[in-house]
């Protein structure tokens, strides 16, 4: 058998080229940059960031595409099932038109009240558009949300860093203030505020604003006392910025990842918080719309009529789910130490 001859190229060392040793294959990142780019591995925290987008057009939209007032009422057309068109024809989709008596009976409630309109999502008890009280009751929703958010970075990072950051007696007294804060709950914060004015959205705003921003405060002051002794802490002291500078320049972006994660976690609380209210009669009044008074209404004819209250709680379910999910995917993103 003849034996293959090895060229002697193959023993000679490799080439190396020394400007290229220290060369980087991969374009670097900054912290936010990585943090997005470990949340969009995360398809959970994705999906819920589109459901939330398409929820939020859908709020400021949904009631302009029909031609049905929030409190225009029609006590013929009452007590409608969804009816939508094209998809009526759709026999496996409930957008029919059609009930279901006690006995078993379907009928067609637009036909036996010779009713020609559609009402997308059907209508109440008084024959309002539940497509168009849904989207409103979302505004309502995601305005409790975004006012949770703003209290909680507004009042409650300022409150906490300030505390944190100065200490001795300072410290002592704004945390006894956070601690009278903490034992009293919502709920009776809400009782005095209609007791002083009427019932409505101006008193869970009020109520938000006087306890809503603590948990966020004191999750701050625990961050700060950590960090204010660290070196980079004590270079900007010693170079001599002053401690408004130290707290905004220094304190406040490394505590962003934490900020960022208690504020996705206060808001579906506080979402809650409005439909609980709303859902015992201490939130929005009628004719004015929410989830929680969507859900209450949708209650008293269950049985009856199962769609009044199934789509209101199916959205506020999606809110609440999608923030929290959203959550969750920052949190791991932002700070992985915190993953259980």
């Amino acid at each position: 058998m003849s034996q293959e001859k090895i060229a002697k190229e193959m023993f000679l060392p490799a080439e190396v080229d020394a400007t290229k040793s220290e060369e980087i294959s991969k374009p670097s990142l900054n912290y936010w940059q990585d943090a997005w780019l470990r949340v969009k591995k995360n398809k959970g925290a994705i999906v819920s960031m589109v459901i939330l987008v398409l929820l939020t057009i859908m709020a400021l939209v949904g009631p302009l595409l029909t031609n049905y007032g929030i409190d225009q009422q029609n006590i013929k057309h009452n007590n409608l099932p969804p009816r939508i068109p094209v998809l009526e024809k759709v026999s496996w989709l409930p957008f029919d038109g059609e009930l279901t008596r006690k006995n078993g009976d379907v009928y067609n409630a637009y036909e036996m009240k010779n009713v020609d309109n559609y009402y997308w999502l059907g209508t109440d008890s008084l024959g309002r558009d539940i497509f168009t009280r849904l989207w409103k009751g979302t505004q309502v929703s995601l305005y409790i949300a975004f006012l949770a958010a703003a209290i909680d970075m507004v009042i409650g990072v300022l409150y906490g860093a300030i505390s944190g950051f100065v200490g001795g007696r300072t410290d002592n007294f704004m945390q006894r203030i956070t601690e009278i804060l903490v034992g009293i709950p919502n709920l009776i914060v809400v009782i005095l505020m209609i007791i002083v004015m009427d019932p409505g959205i101006l008193s869970i705003t009020i109520a938000l604003t006087i306890t809503g921003w603590v948990g966020m405060a004191r999750v701050i002051r625990a961050q700060v006392l950590k960090l204010k002794n660290q070196e980079y802490v004590l270079a900007a002291r010693t170079l001599g910025l002053s401690n408004g500078k130290i707290i905004s320049k220094h304190l406040v972006p490394n505590l962003a990842g934490v900020i960022i994660i208690n504020t996705m976690f206060t808001i579906p609380n506080a979402i809650f918080f409005e439909a609980f209210l709303s859902f015992i009669g201490l939130g929005l009044q009628p004719p004015l719309a929410s989830l929680g008074t969507l859900i209450d209404d949708g209650f008293k004819v269950l049985q009856l009529y199962p769609y009044q209250m199934i789509i209101p709680a199916i959205v506020i379910s999606l809110i609440m789910i999608c923030f929290n999910m959203v959550a969750d995917g920052l949190r791991d993103a932002l700070d992985p130490k915190m993953r259980d």
